[in-house]
């Protein structure tokens, strides 16, 4: 078996559980079958073991470096992007028009989830790029497709998102980033971003940036920013006034340059029209929140691979009932310990797997409510327990775990940023409980689809999660009784969990009528994966929803000074 993702399971989720050979019926897709799919998922998985993961350990050692003139980050990153383009992964997912194959977003990000894995840093240049394209797809002008999208899906551009900046972190309405209209139809854009992934190296011939900033005498806050393309260079070739400032050095993701970008009378092009950035730039924030929970699936995936296989061939210990000192120790997979943090973290990496793919082919058949009040889960929650995945492989390795000499300790720094990338957890809760359950009655529609799912199963434990998910809709409506904003958000991140873990025993639940009464190791380690979740972990929605049920103000009521 793979050491990077287990093929087996992507197997079953995309043909035994989502059924995407059904997808083909669809115009879009009428070219693809099974063996478009399978030929595609095995050339990732190639790839990501030939191009992407011999470098994973490199990059994170000889992170990225500045001179004060040029980056320079290891060869193996340029090499690696170039096979991932070559190959017209990057265009996979985009229509024929633009020179894509038109796979479906399910395929696609199972793809993707093999570059994710095996090196998140090298993986994050094509996810920002195609991030970036798809918005100017959407968004931009024939002229603007042609000049800067094209480019990107033959891999010659890369792309970023520049939101944040130094004064405003995740605050957007206090964006200061100022954009001036020229007579020539351009804006000259001055100011600073901060936090820039990808924001400046020598790995593409260059850099289309993505700025929010401010026109010139339009009103303050979200309504008044507006999106630009600003590129490193100028079609003519000329650099344009964007400057690297400097590069920030972070804990884990090291092998993905992360900038500090000064902008300075730099020529940007308005896309579509002013007062619109925000709303424009969710289509790309949107993807890349799916992108960094699939990111954060991939790693804790790995993760409890590499724990899974330690566990088996590592010698320790013997059973309590084992009174014989000289009887040679067992492999520590005997422990009752060791297999209690191996079944969680199959349980939070295969569940969360299940729940990336389930989303993404929401955006094939075009379910956009329940995909929109999914997305801050889709985001945060893996985020949170696929990243506990990697401690409990950490704690499977013992000492040796907490040594550079095993991967895992990478994993777990890589994937810590997750909790923080394209909007914290926190911002995320606020987003799910703040917006995301009342538009468009998003939570009726998500509790109406695990319903569905509950009263079509003949599982025990259907009857407890359409339990968990009736009493979510009577909390949340309890919670908004009293038209207080500020109390409602209060413990919006216990919400978060909440739904989370619903949302995650949904998943279980249906992959179990996907199994069926499927016969085999594989389809028994589903069904002890579902046990142990609904068993140990959706017990802990009771407390969370009794805790917001009784309207608790504490972090409201206290008084900052004391802490």
């Amino acid at each position: 078996m793979s050491m990077i993702l287990n093929r087996r399971d992507l197997e079953f989720l995309l043909y035994e559980w989502l059924d995407v050979e059904s997808l083909t019926a669809d115009p879009r897709f009428a070219e693809h079958g099974r063996e478009t799919f399978d030929a595609v998922l095995d050339l990732s998985q190639q790839i990501a073991e030939r191009e992407f993961a011999p470098h994973n350990r490199r990059s994170d050692l000889e992170e990225p470096t500045f001179d004060g003139s040029a980056v320079t980050v290891i060869p193996e990153v340029g090499k690696a992007l170039r096979a991932f383009a070559d190959a017209g992964l990057i265009s996979a997912t985009f229509p024929a028009s633009v020179g894509g194959m038109e796979l479906p977003q399910v395929v696609g990000r199972a793809c993707f989830a093999w570059f994710q894995a095996a090196n998140i840093a090298t993986s994050a240049y094509s996810m920002l790029t195609m991030g970036n394209a798809a918005l100017l797809l959407e968004y931009g002008t024939p002229e603007q497709i042609d000049t800067y999208v094209r480019p990107m899906l033959e891999g010659r551009y890369t792309g970023t998102m520049c939101l944040s900046e130094p004064q405003a972190g995740s605050s957007l309405s206090d964006v200061t980033t100022r954009a001036e209209r020229q007579d020539d139809g351009s804006y000259s854009i001055t100011g600073s971003k901060m936090w820039i992934s990808a924001g400046d190296h020598e790995l593409s011939e260059t850099i289309v940036h993505l700025v929010l900033a401010r026109v010139v005498g339009a009103p303050a806050g979200v309504k008044g920013l507006s999106l630009f393309i600003v590129p490193k260079h100028l079609p003519s070739g000329a650099r344009n006034n964007v400057t690297l400032a400097g590069l920030n050095h972070k804990m884990g993701f090291r092998g993905t340059t992360n900038a500090v970008l000064a902008f300075d009378g730099a020529t940007g092009h308005l896309v579509q029209a002013e007062g619109q950035g925000l709303a424009q730039m969710f289509h790309m924030m949107n993807e890349a929140r799916i992108g960094v929970g699939s990111g954060a699936v991939a790693l804790g995936y790995t993760g409890y691979l590499h724990a899974l296989a330690y566990a088996r061939e590592r010698l320790q210990g013997r059973p309590p009932a084992g009174k014989d000192p000289s009887a040679p120790p067992v492999p520590i997979v005997r422990h009752p310990d060791v297999r209690r943090m191996l079944l969680a973290s199959k349980s939070y990496v295969e569940g969360g797997m299940a729940l990336i793919l389930y989303t993404a082919k929401l955006v094939d058949v075009g379910e956009t409510v329940l995909l929109d009040v999914l997305t801050p889960i889709v985001k945060a929650w893996p985020s949170q327990w696929c990243l506990r995945a990697n401690d409990l492989a950490i704690q499977v390795h013992g000492g040796y775990g907490y040594t550079r000499e095993y991967p895992v300790e990478q994993f777990y720094r890589d994937n810590r940023l997750n909790p923080i990338h394209e909007g914290t957890d926190g911002i995320q809760a606020l987003d799910l409980l703040g917006r995301k359950v009342l538009l468009n009655d998003g939570l009726r529609v998500l509790v109406s689809a695990i319903s569905a799912t509950a009263d079509s199963s003949s599982s025990p434990y259907a009857p407890r999660l359409l339990a968990a998910a009736q009493r979510l809709a009577t909390v949340t409506a309890k919670l908004w009784a009293a038209g207080d904003p500020d109390k409602a958000l209060a413990n919006a991140s216990t919400y978060l969990d909440a739904a989370g873990h619903i949302v995650i025993a949904w998943m279980w639940l249906s992959q179990l009528d996907a199994a069926g009464d499927a016969e085999g190791a594989f389809y028994d380690g589903k069904r002890l994966a579902a046990r142990y979740f609904f068993d140990h972990e959706l017990p802990r929605v009771g407390p969370w929803l009794d805790l917001l049920e009784s309207g608790d103000t504490l972090l409201l009521d206290l008084d900052d000074t004391v802490l």
